[in-house]
């Protein structure tokens, strides 16, 4: 699962710029395509709001349907035979098909990747792991804006929801 790796998060100067996402591109890219490769289904898990979106109350318009900024990143960008989930809230599961995606292809084992691991990373973990599926998040695959808020939220996903945290190399170990 890729979560938000979009324009919108990830160009230098971008809206809502996630700096350390950049960082993560090579690993996630490394990931994916070994995943693929081994045919294992890729979904991308993407905000895509109304202009009007209440949302942009509390955050700037960000990833706005129909727009480059709610585009995935270049580096990323989804293949054939990938899976694209449009989100409207902060849980890729809330108000999506993600769960019958995954539920209709007996996947009982999720690895999430991307942005923000404070925010969108950690409430979709959370439903992913309370819906009773296996969680996996590689550590050096995910990023927030601070190092104090990206590790809050890698231990409180794994101490408190009993989501197992690895490295990249242990990640690709499982394909």
């Amino acid at each position: 699962m890729v979560i938000d790796m979009l324009n919108d998060f990830i160009e230098e100067g971008a809206v809502l710029e996630v700096p350390k996402g950049r960082e993560i591109i090579p690993n996630i890219k490394l990931l994916v395509d070994k995943a693929r490769d081994k045919g294992a289904l890729i979904v991308y898990v993407c905000d895509s709001h109304d202009p009007n979106d209440p949302e942009f109350l509390k955050w700037p318009p960000h990833a706005v349907d129909g727009t480059s900024g709610a585009e995935v990143v270049d580096q990323l960008k989804p293949q054939k035979g990938d899976v694209m989930v449009k989100k409207l809230k902060y849980d890729g599961f809330l108000g999506t098909t993600l769960d019958l995606i995954l539920r209709s292809r007996k996947i009982d084992t999720v690895v999430i990747t991307g942005v923000l691991t404070n925010i969108c990373v950690l409430y979709t973990a959370s439903t992913a792991s309370m819906l009773g599926y296996n969680v996996i998040i590689p550590r050096d695959c995910v990023a927030s804006t601070s190092d104090e808020e990206h590790e809050w939220a890698l231990h409180h996903m794994g101490d408190v929801l009993g989501i197992k945290i690895v490295s990249l190399r242990e990640a690709l170990g499982l394909f």
